[in-house]
């Protein structure tokens, strides 16, 4: 398994509501930055998955808020791969703050589809890709 380091995401002004706390959409966002640092670090940039005709949707979305962040909290976020079968995915977050408190847990599912919208088996048509994510499931 490669070692993947942590997602760090500053929160910004921007992203906080008329009380200071980060709005909750917001980390939907993260975990999108994340996943493509994440991805980015197995060595396979979203571009990379691009030119090879490999799209990935999103097809769900699960968020446990554990804590509020505010701006300029500094957050950890932590991506796994929790399951990697015929033409879904599924990877797990865990954002942290400062202190190492879990301030969100998360899950997102991904289909994949070429370009024409097909689904594409990646354990068949793109097999090294397949074999990064497959390596990278969490174990436990």
């Amino acid at each position: 398994m490669k070692k993947i380091n942590a997602y760090s995401h500053v929160v910004q002004y921007y992203e906080t509501d008329k009380m200071g706390i980060t709005h909750h959409s917001n980390y939907v966002r993260w975990m999108e930055e994340a996943r493509v640092d994440y991805l980015s670090q197995l060595g396979w940039d979203y571009d990379k998955l691009e030119e090879k005709g490999i799209i990935s949707p999103v097809i769900g979305i699960e968020v446990k808020y554990k804590g509020s962040t505010s701006f300029p909290d500094k957050i950890s976020i932590e991506v796994s791969v929790l399951a990697c079968k015929g033409v879904r995915l599924q990877i797990g977050y865990v954002m942290k703050n400062e202190e190492g408190k879990p301030v969100c847990e998360a899950r997102s599912e991904h289909c994949f589809v070429n370009k024409e919208g097909r689904p594409i088996r990646l354990e068949k048509d793109h097999p090294d890709f397949y074999q990064a994510l497959a390596e990278q499931i969490a174990e436990g």
